[in-house]
């Protein structure tokens, strides 16, 4: 897929990860719908920074966890932009939550988030890309392949993420691809101490943490080059899934 032109919805634009995809896509030269809840501040700085450069792009508010709001978000993009070819689903939680201590109010939370948004997120999208022929990249997480106790609830939702982005793949087919990133540590918790991130970096194969340019790098590898993948999770992790 050539990017130049064409139209990006990204969630959660407004930090971390989702800011660092927003940010690239928009030097590929794609119009980028910045989707944020209560990020305001960070999506408009994306927006304005983008606009600088001389390129489009427009915030919208949602509460993803409203299934109708997550079900609506993509046609707001396609009507401010004309269009939408890229759904990246990034918007998440991660909370530190051990398999006993999580609450039913926790539990829900996390998954109306995780999992439940990016299904009616792209269910919303669907007529949009297919149209265009375009492209779903859902971001999961290494704790969806491996068990992490400590955030119980996080990994059964990032695991959900995996067999969604399959499931997709196979509803969506042949006119939209759909694939996932599974991130290892390439943007660690800012509530990590430097022990922390030295034992993560300590216990990882290629012994150093990863950085947000090696998620957007596999981003851009699943929308310009994979042009002959679906279903497929790309793991970004410096081998720590291989431990």
């Amino acid at each position: 897929m050539q990017l130049a032109g064409r139209v990006a919805l990204v969630t959660g634009a407004g930090q971390r990860l989702g800011s660092a995809f927003a940010r690239a896509l928009a030097e590929r030269g794609m119009a980028l719908a910045l989707h944020y809840n209560r990020s305001a501040e960070g999506a408009e700085l994306v927006r304005d920074d983008i606009r600088r450069a001389g390129g489009r792009a427009e915030v919208l508010q949602a509460d993803l966890t409203d299934a109708e709001a997550a079900r609506a978000l993509a046609g707001r993009a396609a009507a401010q932009l004309g269009g939408l070819d890229v759904l990246v689903n990034s918007a998440a939680v991660m909370h530190r939550l051990g398999f006993e201590e999580t609450s039913v109010a926790q539990y829900d939370e996390i998954l109306d988030l995780n999992l439940r948004s990016p299904f009616f997120v792209a269910q919303g999208a669907a007529p949009f890309l297919r149209k265009a022929g375009g492209r779903v990249v859902n971001i999961a997480d290494l704790a969806g392949l491996e068990p992490w106790p400590g955030y119980a609830v996080h990994s059964v939702a990032k695991a959900g993420v995996v067999m969604l982005t399959k499931v997709m793949a196979r509803a969506l087919a042949p006119e939209v691809l759909v694939n996932a990133i599974a991130p290892g540590a390439v943007l660690v918790p800012d509530s990590y101490s430097d022990d922390e991130r030295d034992r993560l970096a300590a216990g990882t194969p290629l012994k150093r943490l990863g950085t947000p340019a090696d998620a957007i790098n596999a981003l851009l590898y699943l929308l310009e080059g994979g042009d002959f993948v679906t279903g497929d999770i790309l793991v970004v992790d410096g081998g720590r899934l291989l431990r």
